[in-house]
C-alpha cells in the first residue's frame, strides 16, 4: 500500500486518504474526555487495547500512566514513535458538540476545566491511524516499532518519567524516534519541518526579592522590596539586549509578580516568577547566571545587608531541554514530504520558543536521528481571513483551539507512515 505510494510519489503527489470513521470517533472520544497531565489513566486504558488488537506487546505504566508498544518485524533498525495523552487546566469555550465539560483537581489543589488545548487527542489519533497503516503493509518494511504514548508533556516531565522507568532499557533501543505535533501557526494539511534547533530550553526561575517593610508614610525607614524588584525587572532585560548575541535566540519573561497586601504598607518582600527561553547549553548558562547576578547587583546597589540578599532559584523540576531536529533525518524527510504531499503542503519553518519534552529522547542518546514536524490545523477559510497572520487566531492552549481534526489526522497519520516505511525499509 505505502510502498506503492511512495513509487507514484516520485512522478505525482498522491492524494492523501481522509481519516476513516473510526478514527474520527476515537477522536471525538479523547477530545470529549481530557485527563490532566500525569493523570492519564483512562486515556492509557482507551489507547492500549488499540495496540494490543494491532498485535503489539504492550506494557502499562511505564513512568506513571505511559504506554510502550513493541511490534518485531524482522531484521532492521528501530523507530520510536511518540504520541503525548495530556490536556490542559483550561474550560473549553470552543462550542464543538463533542466540547469537554470534564472538571479536575490540578496537584496544586485547585479545580479547573480540562481541555485538549494543544491538541493532543489529534496526536494520539493519528499514531493509532499511522500504526494501523504500519500493520497493514508489514509485508513492505522490517524492523521494529516502539511506539510510546507519553504523559505529562505538558510540565516538561512524562519523558524523563518513562526514561527514568527504563524505556532504553526495557525495551528494544531506537535508532530513530519521530513525533508531529498540531500548528495554529498553518494552514490545515501543511507540513512544516525545523531542521536544528526546532523548540526552546524552557526554564522556570523564582527569585525572592527581600527588603525591610514599614509605614508607607515614612519610605525613608524602609528598603522597598517593590521598587527593588521593578529595578531587576528592568535590568533583566539587559540581558537579552546587550549581553547575549542577537544571532542567538532567548527570551526573559517575567511573568510573575507579587507583593504587599496594603495600600500603606511597604512589604518585606516581593516575587517574581520568570520564564527563560534559549536553544544552546551557552545560551541558557549565560541567561541563568546573569539573572543571579543582576538580583545580587541591584540589591546591592540598594543598600541591602547580607543576609537579605534576594533568593534566586531555578526549579530544574521544570526544565524541559531544547528540542534538536538532527540535519539528516530532518532533510531527508523534508525531501520524502515533497514528494508525497507535494511541495505546495511541505515547508521548512523557523524554529519557535516552545517547549516540548519530546527532546529527551534524543538527548538520552545522541546517536539516534529525531525529528519531531509540525501538521497545521487552521482552518483554510479562517486562514484566509486572518490573511495568514497567526496572531489574529487562536493559538495552541488558547480555549478557542480547534484544529480541523480530520485534516490533521490524516496529514499526520499519513506522514508519519510515510517517514516510518522509509526508515524502516527493507535492504
Amino acid at each position: 500500500m505505502l510502498t506503492s505510494l511512495l513509487a507514484a510519489a516520485a512522478a505525482a503527489a498522491a492524494p492523501v486518504p481522509p481519516a476513516d470513521a473510526s478514527l474520527m470517533a476515537l477522536y471525538r472520544e479523547l477530545h470529549a474526555a481530557p485527563e490532566l497531565s500525569m493523570q492519564e489513566v483512562k486515556t492509557a486504558a482507551r489507547l492500549a487495547p488499540e495496540l494490543k488488537k494491532l498485535g503489539f506487546t504492550v506494557t502499562e505504566k511505564v513512568g506513571g500512566t505511559g504506554i510502550v508498544g513493541v511490534l518485531r518485524n524482522g531484521p532492521g533498525k528501530t523507530l520510536l514513535m511518540r504520541a503525548d495523552m495530556d490536556g490542559l487546566p483550561v474550560v473549553e469555550q470552543t462550542g464543538l458538540p463533542f466540547a469537554s465539560k470534564v472538571r479536575a483537581t490540578a496537584r496544586s489543589g485547585v479545580e479547573t476545566g480540562v481541555m485538549h488545548a494543544c491538541g493532543h487527542d489529534t496526536h494520539m489519533t493519528a499514531m493509532i491511524g499511522a500504526v494501523r497503516r504500519l500493520v497493514a503493509d508489514k509485508a513492505n518494511w522490517s524492523g521494529t516499532l516502539l511506539v510510546v504514548f507519553q504523559p505529562g508533556e505538558e510540565t516538561g516531565e512524562g519523558a524523563k518519567a518513562m526514561l527514568d522507568a527504563g524505556l532504553y532499557n526495557r525495551f528494544p533501543k531506537p535508532d530513530t524516534a519521530i513525533a508531529f505535533h498540531d500548528s495554529a501557526s498553518l494552514p490545515a494539511g501543511t507540513i512544516g519541518i525545523t531542521p536544528g534547533y526546532a523548540l526552546a530550553n524552557v526554564d522556570s526561575v523564582d527569585i525572592l526579592v527581600k527588603g525591610v517593610g514599614g509605614h508607607g508614610a515614612y519610605p525613608q525607614t524602609t528598603k522597598d522590596p517593590i521598587v527593588l524588584a521593578s529595578q531587576i525587572v528592568m535590568a533583566l532585560q539587559t540581558l537579552v539586549s546587550r549581553e547575549n548575541s542577537p544571532l542567538d535566540p532567548a527570551v526573559v519573561t517575567v511573568g510573575s509578580f507579587q507583593a504587599g497586601a496594603k495600600h500603606n504598607i511597604i512589604p518585606d518582600e516581593a516575587k517574581l516568577q520568570l520564564t527563560v527561553r534559549s536553544y544552546t547549553p551557552a545560551v541558557r548558562k549565560l541567561l541563568l547566571d546573569g539573572i543571579a547576578r543582576i538580583a545580587r547587583g541591584e540589591a546591592i546597589a540598594a543598600g541591602l545587608p547580607a543576609d537579605r540578599m534576594p533568593v534566586v532559584t531555578v526549579r530544574e523540576e521544570l526544565f524541559t531541554p531544547s528540542t534538536f531536529n538532527t540535519e539528516a533525518i530532518s532533510n531527508r524527510t523534508l525531501a520524502l514530504f515533497e514528494q508525497r504531499f507535494g511541495a505546495d503542503r511541505v515547508k521548512k519553518v523557523p524554529p519557535v520558543m516552545g517547549g516540548e519534552d519530546f527532546s529527551r529522547f534524543w538527548l538520552a542518546d545522541q546517536k539516534i536521528d529525531s525529528l519531531i514536524f509540525w501538521v497545521g490545523g487552521v482552518p483554510q477559510a479562517a486562514w484566509d481571513k486572518a490573511g495568514g497572520d497567526p496572531a489574529k487566531l487562536p493559538s495552541l492552549h488558547s480555549p478557542f483551539w480547534a484544529p480541523e481534526a480530520e485534516t490533521v489526522i490524516a496529514t499526520a497519520s499519513e506522514a508519519l507512515a510515510t517517514a516510518a516505511m522509509a526508515e524502516l525499509k527493507k535492504r
